[in-house]
Parts: structure tokens; sequence; C-alpha cells
């Protein structure tokens, strides 16, 4: 199949795809007589992992890192779990950090007292000297 094909295939954009085989995430598939990419169902496989792994928040490396285990069918997959295992950690110290940063919008938010900029609590919040800013 061509790149339009395989886009299509796998939901991904033909410029996330070119991406992907430039920084070696994805094998660059053999070429057609005309010099057009050829891809094949294994490439679609492959292009669907990746896209399901960055949906989930994984990184270039950890989805480089996944794919090279799964390369290694015969291997124990403690190596894929670890990987998991820090991703989620990760999500979890991004998920606290977002909790506090809603609870302290919240606080400034709450401080509202509609009146005018020059008494934003908000914009003071920001910048103690925001007659300045």
């Amino acid at each position: 199949m061509n790149i339009g094909e395989l886009s299509r295939a796998a939901d991904t954009k033909a410029e996330t795809i070119r991406y992907y085989e430039r920084i070696g995430l994805f094998p660059p598939p053999p070429r057609t007589t005309g010099n057009y990419r050829d891809y094949s169902a294994t490439h679609t496989s492959r292009l669907i992992f990746i896209r399901r792994a960055r949906d989930l928040g994984f990184s270039i490396e950890r989805i480089r890192a996944l794919l090279d285990l799964a390369d290694q069918r015969e291997r124990s997959c403690e190596a894929v779990d670890a990987i998991a295992h820090e991703h989620l950690a990760d999500v979890e110290r991004k998920l606290t950090d977002l909790s506090a940063l809603r609870r302290e919008l919240d606080s400034l938010i709450r401080q509202c007292r509609h009146g005018t900029v020059a008494e934003c609590r908000i914009l003071e919040a920001l910048a103690p000297d925001a007659k300045r800013i």
C-alpha cells in the first residue's frame, strides 16, 4: 500500500509517518519500481502500535524501547512492565501537579471581587507589583 493508504488505515498523517521513519521509530518500507514507498500489513500494525502508545502519552524513547522489546518475542515481559510502571508514575506525578494547579487557580478565581482591573486579585497574585506589568 502507498503512504496515503497506510495513513488512512492507521489514522495517522503521512507527515507523521515520514517523521517516524526519519527518527528510526518506523522502518522504511521497500520502494516500488516507480520509487514509491510500498507499505505492508506489518507496517500498519506497527504504526497503530506507535499511535496507540502516543495516545497513552508514552514518549518516543519509551515507544522505541517497547518496540525493541516487542521484536524479542521470547523474552520475559518484565522490561515492558517496568516501562509501563515508569510511565504510570510519571502520569501520577503530573496528575498531582495538575491537582495542585487546579486548587491554586480555583483559589485565585474565588478571590475575585469583580471590581476593576486595578483591584484584580488574580493579577496581583501573578505579579505582586501588577501596576508595573
